[in-house]
């Protein structure tokens, strides 16, 4: 067999999701997806982890796997992207009054409801009131072990309103079950303000669209922005968990936009970009990118929506299905 590094690969970028794709049930990184990870980048391929998790709970698995320093993580499903090395990117801001009137507009969702500031210090870790609450019972039911994970940085405030006093949060977070996020997530479009990304895909002819668009404008989200739009939804569902994750990011948010300026920014076109995950917040990345794989434990109404768009099934996140994919692109299949 020969070493990958001697390899003419056709893409120069590869961005992985973390839950449901690069880490597997047990919460880690299999030797095999970071073999494979390292591998690319011997070939010269730049690997990139976009994840709907804030930095430091995502650096929470990344650190010590010995990726390099200056390896880009977008967090937060595209509002903020660092270094490993946790050097700031970018990052765009949720606008106070956005997020007040988000607040008043939620009514029977806020026991649900989490706010999230970007308070990462130079060692990349988050400090207390990076997360705050107005209840816990409901997300301490729906999410427990993410709640015990992140005790040290939650601050609960009643009103919840009250942490909107100081900084601007990064993007809200509502969880629960499917049903109830499904009318959340209905509530939430009723107002003119906000719009949905990375729950119906688009077309491929318009997502190229958009990104000719986003060049000649400075930057444009995967899909549409709706005139007016000031947040935008992203939904992760966990069916066989009975679980959904509805993510209110500043409109033109999104892992897909956010990985677009970063490829521009390193002269990479969007055709040289494979792009791996599992889910609806993964929708806006799959669509940008040149090749799209979807991993086999994907929610199965996203898995007919990849059909007809001609992605890649992949192996699911509890076989290597990220190391499967790479290999395969190194190996040119």
């Amino acid at each position: 067999m020969r070493e990958y590094a001697e390899v003419e690969v056709a893409m120069r970028l590869i961005a992985v999701d973390m839950d449901g794709t690069l880490v597997g049930p047990d919460g880690g990184v299999s030797a095999r997806n970071l073999k494979a990870m390292k591998a690319a980048e011997r070939a010269g391929v730049e690997v990139v982890v976009a994840t709907g998790r804030r930095h430091s709970y995502a650096m929470r698995v990344l650190r010590g796997l010995g990726l390099r320093e200056e390896d880009a993580l977008i967090s937060s499903n595209g509002t903020v992207t660092r270094t490993i090395g946790g050097r700031l990117v970018e990052r765009t801001l949720l606008p106070v009054e956005t997020a007040r009137w988000l607040c008043g507009h939620l009514d029977e969702f806020r026991n649900a409801l989490v706010v999230t500031f970007d308070k990462v210090g130079a060692d990349g870790e988050d400090a207390r009131g990076a997360l705050v609450v107005e209840r816990m019972e409901e997300l301490t039911a729906s999410i427990g072990r993410w709640m015990a994970a992140n005790e040290p940085y939650i601050v609960r405030m009643v009103p919840i309103e009250q942490a909107l006093e100081g900084d601007a949060p990064i993007q809200m977070m509502l969880c629960g079950t499917i049903e109830r996020m499904r009318r959340a997530e209905a509530r939430l479009l009723e107002h003119p303000g906000v719009s949905a990304v990375g729950v119906t895909p688009l077309r491929r002819d318009e997502v190229r669209r958009l990104e000719s668009l986003g060049r000649a404008e400075g930057g444009i989200s995967p899909q549409e922005r709706a005139p007016g739009a000031e947040a935008a939804l992203h939904r992760t569902e966990y069916p066989e968990r009975d679980l959904s994750i509805v993510d209110i990011l500043p409109a033109g948010c999104s892992k897909g936009s956010a990985l677009l300026r970063l490829a521009e920014g390193r002269g990479i076109g969007a055709t040289e970009i494979l792009a791996i995950g599992d889910n609806w917040n993964d929708v806006s990345m799959l669509e940008i990118a040149g090749q799209a794989v979807l991993m086999g434990n994907a929610p199965e109404d996203l898995k007919a929506a990849a059909a007809e768009r001609g992605w890649r099934m992949g192996l699911r996140h509890d076989e290597d299905g990220v190391a499967e994919a790479i290999e395969s692109a190194l190996a040119g299949i």
